[in-house]
């Protein structure tokens, strides 16, 4: 049976779901007192809850002078899908190998909950979706704390406030970015599963970096000359991409074989 959350963890949660939608503010100073009082509990809950707010990357406690949620820059959002692709596709994989009639279900009925949103053009019920099928296919890799760690990696990507959708690409693209992946959850074929989350992954950090150095080229800002293009951050992400490929298949090849 599973056990029900905490306060703190309760308070966590809407404390995350506070900077995801913007109500909480990047880069504003907020009291654990007026956060209290905002959300009806005591102190206690919301200094802990902070605690992991901040060990996530989302915020961060400056002593005796508040939190401040922390702004995501392009730089970061490049890391994270760095990891995300070293993470995503060998879960993706193992979730192929794992999953059973009821595991395919529940894969099957969150990828169908992303198609309904995407024929609504709901793009915040479709961003939701998005998460829950990733969601769910790493649960059936059977790693609770990849799920944690991977659901840090996408929600400091949204705190920038940044998505595909609708400005690099439509709704339903976003729900066929994900059909190969399905597939080869359906067909259990974990080397398909991993090829397709890590184009997947790939595709959407591209789509991200592209948009977003476009739009600091165009702000005006006389220090966006300083910063690294979308080609520079492609690049980076790619040879991360391929280092951690090379070095896993290297791995493989050199692995001693028994007698």
């Amino acid at each position: 049976m599973t056990r029900p959350p905490t306060l703190t963890e309760q308070v966590l949660a809407q404390l995350r779901a506070a900077v995801l939608s913007g109500e909480l503010e990047p880069g504003r100073r907020y009291s654990a007192t007026g956060l209290a009082e905002r959300f009806g509990v005591s102190r206690t809950p919301v200094r802990e809850a902070l605690l992991e707010l901040e060990r996530s990357g989302m915020a961060r406690i400056d002593k005796n002078r508040g939190v401040t949620v922390v702004p995501s820059s392009l730089e970061e959002i490049v890391n994270c899908y760095q990891l995300r692709l070293v993470l995503e596709a060998p879960a993706a994989a193992r979730a192929a190998a794992n999953a059973d009639e009821d595991a395919v279900a529940e894969v099957e009925a969150k990828f169908q909950a992303m198609q309904e949103a995407a024929d609504a053009e709901d793009i915040e019920t479709l961003l939701r979706a998005d998460r829950d099928f990733h969601s769910a296919l790493v649960a059936v890799a059977e790693n609770q704390r990849l799920v944690k760690v991977l659901e840090d990696l996408r929600n400091l990507v949204l705190t920038t406030g940044i998505a595909t959708v609708p400005a690099s690409r439509t709704c339903q693209e976003l729900v066929e970015d994900h059909r190969d992946i399905l597939e080869a959850v359906q067909s259990g074929d974990p080397q398909a599963a991993a090829a397709a989350m890590r184009r997947h992954v790939h595709n959407t950090a591209v789509l991200l970096i592209r948009r977003e150095a476009a739009e600091r080229q165009r702000s005006g800002d006389p220090a966006a000359h300083q910063f690294p293009g979308a080609q520079e951050l492609e690049a980076k992400l790619l040879s991360f991409e391929l280092t951690s490929f090379t070095t896993a298949t290297g791995a493989a090849e050199t692995e001693p074989q028994p007698g």
